[in-house]
């Protein structure tokens, strides 16, 4: 299945495949989608499809084996913590153990340049819930700090309320960053005054951006017959594109809507009306689509924005991977291996394999943070004492801790390993300065800061055959 578009410009855009964006990677799922082009003239272009690179076609690289990580939760940091910030003081309290399994966005550790942290938590307390009827309207209190991190000191400080319990932050490059409530995204700064960016016809569930951050996905839940009000986020109607999800009931509302929109403007670029939230892995050049191989094999294609397609690589997997741009040159296929456990496969748009890693069946939920500037990237998991299947589900109990590994992008060395408590599910609770040369993570009541040394270069690009 494919999608045809032009979203990008009168530029020839053809055949782009996105993936699901699971609850858990295990799942298998994809879909793909046919819009049209914008131009000029703002006129309809159906574009040809391009058939995919055969296997013969791929770029070959040498055999990289795979390192087996470690399950070991480390009593304390491999390297020592230049700085502690402890977060009692804050009015942070660690959540309970009944709340592993439910996937809660409970806190956000962000860094605002190398020397300042924005620390954002659920106060405690009861949740409130709305007196409207509608389902998952959770009303709480997010209580926010920017701290400076060579001494804690508190600069800035704020309340705020959010009504769901997903991830409700996202960090920008500039030293913005964005918050999530509702229909309406806000942008704020080191100050922690929020100004309203950009309002939609329905609820926004989730955003992401490419490692640029040219480019903005939105997911909003929007029914078909909502009347669009004044000063909320059009849709221009050459960006329309239908999407066929496999797998699904087709005849469940489409209500859900996928955006691409500019992030320095927030035109609007392309929409669609989908059935699940989607994921969708692009840098600044083209996008991804993954193609089915022999047996576990999977081919990773990268079609440009301005046409032609090249298969990047090959990767084994037992469940359909997924994959994220660590940066602009580099990206990350999160699979299976035949026993249950995660595969990492880090690959560059050049076609060349760099490293991979695998971690054993008894860590679950993986979490990949990147750095900003694409250095280092985090892979955080929940160390069980059993493995966990589909027939054997996880319960509280079995969670022995949060295994954090920062791991060099250019070389998959891992450069700090670390037990993060308490264990959150949902992530939130590490993260990489702008520079990849720090990192924050939450042990034991405390912020403890590492400063890490600096991480290897990217090797630069091959020769590499070109698009077609």
């Amino acid at each position: 299945m494919k999608m045809r578009s032009g979203i990008w410009g009168s530029r020839t855009v053809a055949s782009i495949v996105v993936v699901l964006f699971c609850a858990h990677f295990f799942a298998s799922c994809s879909l793909s989608a046919q819009a049209v082009q914008l131009n000029p003239a703002n006129k309809p272009d159906v574009l040809p499809d391009i058939v995919p690179n055969k296997l013969s076609n791929e770029v070959k690289d040498k055999h990289i084996p795979a390192r087996i990580l470690s399950d070991r939760l480390p009593e304390k940091p491999t390297i020592a913590p230049s700085f502690t910030i402890p977060v009692g003081t804050l009015g942070f309290t660690a959540p309970g153990p009944r709340y592993l399994g439910l996937r809660n966005s409970l806190a956000s550790l962000d860094f605002l340049g190398d020397d300042h942290l924005l620390f954002t938590f659920r106060v405690p307390g009861l949740i409130r819930r709305d007196g409207g009827p509608k389902e998952g309207e959770n009303e709480r209190e997010i209580q926010a700090v920017v701290l400076e991190v060579k001494t804690g000191r508190v600069e800035a400080e704020a309340l705020w309320t959010v009504h769901d319990l997903v991830r409700y932050l996202w960090m920008l490059k500039d030293g913005h960053f964005l918050l999530r409530d509702r229909d309406g995204l806000e942008q704020g700064d080191s100050s922690l005054v929020l100004k309203p960016l950009l309002q939609f016809p329905g609820q926004v569930q989730w955003l992401e951006f490419d490692p640029e951050q040219l480019y903005m996905v939105t997911n909003s839940i929007e029914p078909s017959k909502e009347e669009i009000k004044p000063g909320q986020v059009d849709s221009p109607p050459t960006a329309a594109a239908t999407i066929e999800v496999d797998g699904q009931n087709t005849s469940a509302p489409a209500d859900k809507v996928v955006r691409i929109l500019e992030r320095s403007t927030g035109k609007v670029m392309l929409v669609s009306r989908v059935r699940s939230t989607v994921h969708l892995p692009i840098n600044a050049d083209g996008y991804l689509e993954r193609l089915r191989g022999n047996g576990q094999t999977w081919l990773l294609n990268l079609t440009y924005f301005t046409g032609g397609s090249r298969v990047l690589g090959r990767v084994e997997s037992s469940c359909s991977p997924v994959f994220d741009f660590i940066s602009q040159s580099e990206l990350l296929v999160t699979g299976c291996t035949a026993w249950g456990g995660t595969r990492l496969v880090a690959l560059t748009t050049d076609g060349r394999r760099l490293w991979e890693e695998v971690a054993t069946n008894s860590e679950v939920w993986p979490k990949n943070v990147m750095s900003p500037d694409g250095s280092r990237l985090v892979f955080e998991t929940l160390a069980v004492s059993r493995p966990v299947n589909a027939y054997n589900p996880i319960d509280s109990a079995d969670v022995k801790g949060q295994l954090v590994r920062i791991i060099n992008a250019a070389d998959g060395n891992v450069a700090l390993e670390a037990t993060a408590r308490p264990s959150l599910d949902a992530g939130g609770n590490v993260a990489l300065s702008p520079t990849g040369r720090r990192a924050a993570i939450l042990i034991d009541g405390a912020i403890q800061v590492f400063d890490l040394p600096p991480a290897p270069v990217l090797p630069g690009p091959t020769t590499a055959p070109a698009p077609r």
